[in-house]
């Protein structure tokens, strides 16, 4: 049975009650946060930026990035409202430099070139559609703005074991990217892959950074994918 948006709401609904307690915390999430922000101080330093977090969960990594980066602008999306809103206290913690959005990461409630930076971690393999999600973040970056996406790392037996095996068991039909893949989504979508890395560990990952090449012409993208405005932001702010 295909993995579809009513499965992905319904397992992050239920996960959003135990989420920043869970036994992922420490194997994966953590150690992710810390590649993407490394990520984040190399690119960017001390300049101002405007970043998109696509999956944000109950806003974990977008905390640490408006510690870390006071100068930043943070987009915090995702598309289960019980995460946004289990992590509402972090969000009044953090003030107006972060701005929560319910909305779909197949359908980006934003205008075209508006973001620096996006980062994508651990979701990625629950969006059933991952080539028009690709699109959507290119979209949405500005000329020579990045992609950073991170998610399990399948290609060696163990990752295979953990990832196509194990996850799939508990989460359905979800789809871990091959390094392949991913190079492959990238380009399709009209980005420059610039590196792809993998982090070993108990629970390996790979991070993928393309760039929208500063001349580009906008990938193919669906009708609608354009037609977000103020309204609808600010409709799906928590």
């Amino acid at each position: 049975m295909a993995y579809d948006k009513r499965q992905a709401t319904e397992e992050f609904t239920r996960w959003s009650r135990s989420y920043d307690r869970g036994v992922l915390q420490p194997l994966l999430f953590a150690p992710s946060r810390r590649a993407l922000g490394a990520r984040l101080a190399q690119r960017f330093g001390s300049k101002p930026f405007r970043l998109l977090d696509v999956g944000c969960g109950t806003g974990q990594f977008v905390a640490e990035v408006r510690d870390r980066f006071p100068h930043a602008e943070v987009v915090a999306l995702d598309l289960v409202r019980g995460m946004l809103e289990r992590g509402r206290e972090r969000w009044e913690r953090i003030g107006d430099r972060v701005r929560p959005v319910q909305g779909d990461g197949e359908r980006l409630p934003f205008v075209d070139q508006t973001f620096d930076v996006i980062t994508c971690a651990n979701s990625f393999h629950h969006y059933p559609h991952q080539d028009q999600a690709i699109r959507e973040m290119q979209r949405v970056l500005k000329p020579g703005g990045r992609l950073i996406l991170l998610d399990g790392y399948r290609d060696a037996p163990w990752g295979w074991f953990i990832y196509d095996v194990c996850v799939t068991a508990v989460e359905g039909a979800v789809l871990h990217c091959s390094r392949k893949r991913m190079r492959h989504l990238y380009h399709q979508a009209g980005l420059e892959m610039i590196e792809q890395r993998i982090h070993r560990g108990p629970a390996p990952f790979l991070v993928s950074e393309g760039r929208r090449p500063v001349s580009a012409i906008p990938a193919p993208h669906t009708a609608n994918a354009a037609r977000a405005t103020a309204e609808s932001q600010a409709r799906n702010r928590v």
